[in-house]
């Protein structure tokens, strides 16, 4: 399923998105290290540590929800990766980040054409949601049902994908999208 950006609704939409995002091996610059990149020389502000209770305030894990949405997958990679990064990976919240990090991947995998890596990121990040739903006391965490992460992953495995060429436009190329509840006030 290929769906456009006017069709994906965003958590913040005051948020400008990138020119166009970063597929290795393409045309694109690279977004930090080319001159040309979409974010050379531009300064992020640091994450905040993402919490069960809190994520319907943590600015990078909406960001990074609406640029896996989008299609923006090296980007929604890279900012789970800042949620990671101040995250302990053994504690539960680390290894939830980490599954969404790896369906990233996945997704960046689609774009670059490799199969392979598509399903071993995907099958991946679907043991992780498996592990995770295991420990949790409720059917959501951080406002994203377990189950429905777990099917999606599992699925996005599953799927044939089209060869994309589009020299760096974002396209979504999974049949779902990352939906938090309740929805958090934008």
């Amino acid at each position: 399923m290929v769906e456009t950006l006017k069709e994906t609704p965003r958590l913040l939409p005051p948020v400008e998105l990138p020119a166009y995002t970063f597929i290795p091996g393409s045309l694109t610059p690279h977004p930090y290290r080319h001159p040309e990149g979409h974010s050379y020389k531009k300064k992020t502000p640091p994450a905040k540590p993402l919490t069960d209770e809190t994520w319907a305030d943590n600015r990078s894990f909406l960001l990074a929800l609406d640029l896996f949405n989008i299609g923006y997958y090296w980007e929604a990679h890279e900012e789970f990766d800042r949620l990671l990064k101040i995250t302990c990976p053994d504690e539960l919240i680390g290894r939830f980040l980490k599954g969404l990090f790896k369906l990233a991947a996945a997704g960046l995998k689609v774009r670059e054409n490799s199969i392979h890596g598509v399903r071993r990121h995907a099958a991946s990040s679907g043991e992780v949601f498996a592990d995770v739903a295991a420990e949790v006391d409720s059917d959501r965490f951080c406002g994203l049902k377990l189950t429905m992460l777990q099917f999606a992953a599992d699925r996005a495995a599953q799927l044939t994908y089209s060869q994309l060429d589009t020299d760096g436009e974002p396209v979504r190329v999974f049949p779902f999208l990352l939906r938090p509840e309740p929805l958090p006030l934008a």
